[in-house]
């Protein structure tokens, strides 16, 4: 096999680590961002209906998708700590990123049947491609210190969101352009299913292919894993306990820990906005016809890609000036005002300028969050634990900030009423990061 002959710190064996973004990020792109939003929203409004039936009471479109990305997110905590115990054991991390590869690969093209009908099964894909995206994206982020030297690690890291992005934007334009002009793909409307509709299926196909075929390159370099020595006993609840140790050491690392609760806090808010932007936009705003509201959300979308790249420099050079902490600070000053404006708006111009201002905060502030905790962690050999337990803290964010937006949008009826609420979370966050030492 080709993996045996590369050793750690060589630019092939770099560069195909770094290429797994290429395959998988069109998954966060096309399916968690875009296509997938619109395609929902458009399934309801062309059956003319705002609920469904599901367990035997009635939920409206916005809370329903909500509360699925809010289980998956809870299903994603509690398993990771698990496997990662259990791979490090086997010293095989390989099998179980390609497994959770191929399951989020397979789970995208399922998608293609998602309908009103089948809505369960449709629901079962989008919670497993999720699931797939997320829990192969730790896997394959723990091979970074097995196939990197610590001076090449920011380099290749930064590479590989590159790649990711640049694939991403290529299959979403080529997607795009499906869904805007079927006919020029061959795409006709058929038995009361718009063309458009079913190019934003066929869509879901190419996803699903994309991530598959191109992880190959990877799967064939990448090493197996480092198999951990000792005995083999508890292999199951291993990544628990390596948890509950950070937690122990947590005690006496005052200014991590207040750190750690900040974090938490605002990045519960920060992915909640990340993950329900689209179906905000989609629900609230009035686009006119439904190729303007195409055409203006995917606009949205390309605008908060780009405009990230510009905030994650922006935020890393204020970070230089004034200090990781002030600066977080002052991003989730500028969320409290983004959370306010989003409230009133109603027309696409107001929509592309809140695109424009998440863009801003957004890049940054997830850059910024993650190397802050990496200065602030203790001396140890053991980073992977705290970033473990880093990790597993920020899907119980999500779970606990997509769960509260959909019971706010279904309790108000409106999802305008949720965007309030997480302002409330950006000003515990802020407070919370005033009481961090600044030194």
């Amino acid at each position: 096999m080709g993996s045996i002959t590369l050793v750690k710190g060589s630019k092939k064996l770099l560069n195909a680590w770094a290429f797994y973004d290429w395959a998988n990020s069109v998954y966060s792109l096309v399916i968690a961002s875009a296509i997938f939003p619109i395609f929902y929203g458009a399934l309801f409004r062309s059956a003319n209906i705002e609920k469904v039936v599901l367990f035997g009471g009635e939920i409206a479109r916005g809370p329903l998708i909500s509360y699925v990305t809010s289980a998956a997110f809870l299903f994603i905590a509690i398993i990771t700590p698990l496997l990662s115990g259990v791979a490090d054991y086997l010293g095989n991390k390989k099998l179980f990123l390609k497994f959770f590869c191929y399951l989020g690969g397979i789970s995208c093209m399922g998608l293609y049947w998602f309908s009103l009908e089948n809505i369960y099964f449709g629901l079962l894909c989008y919670f497993f491609g999720l699931v797939g995206f997320w829990v192969s994206f730790a896997f394959n982020n723990s091979y970074l210190p097995d196939i990197a030297f610590p001076e090449q690690q920011d380099r290749i890291s930064a590479k590989g969101f590159s790649l990711g992005y640049i694939g991403s934007v290529i299959l979403l334009l080529f997607n795009l352009a499906m869904v805007m002009k079927p006919e020029f793909f061959g795409i006709t409307s058929d038995g009361g299913e718009i063309a458009e509709i079913k190019a934003m299926k066929y869509s879901f196909l190419s996803v699903g292919i994309w991530w598959m075929v191109f992880s190959q390159y990877t799967f064939y370099h990448l090493p197996k894993g480092n198999k951990r020595e000792g005995p083999k006993e508890h292999v199951l609840l291993n990544g628990f306990k390596e948890l509950k140790s950070v937690w122990k050491q947590l005690g006496k690392e005052v200014r991590l820990k207040r750190y750690l609760g900040a974090f938490f806090v605002y990045s519960m808010a920060v992915q909640t906005v990340m993950l329900i932007a689209t179906y905000f936009g989609e629900e609230e705003i009035g686009w006119g016809s439904d190729n303007e509201r195409t055409m203006g959300l995917i606009i949205s979308i390309l605008v908060i890609q780009i405009v990230a790249i510009f905030g994650a420099t922006l935020t890393a050079k204020a970070s230089k000036a004034f200090g990781n902490i002030k600066t977080l600070i002052v991003v989730n000053i500028l969320w409290i005002a983004i959370c306010i404006y989003a409230y009133f708006v109603i027309t696409p111009m107001d929509f592309y300028i809140a695109a424009g201002c998440v863009g801003i905060v957004m890049g940054g502030i997830q850059a910024l969050s993650r190397s802050t905790y990496s200065k602030f962690i203790p001396q140890t050999k053991d980073t992977t634990s705290f970033f473990s337990f880093y990790d597993v803290s920020e899907k119980i964010g999500i779970v606990i900030g997509t769960f509260m937006y959909g019971f706010i949008a279904q309790l108000t009826g409106s999802m305008r009423n949720a965007t309030i609420f997480l302002g409330l979370f950006f000003i515990i966050g802020a407070f919370l990061l005033t009481r961090v030492s600044k030194k």
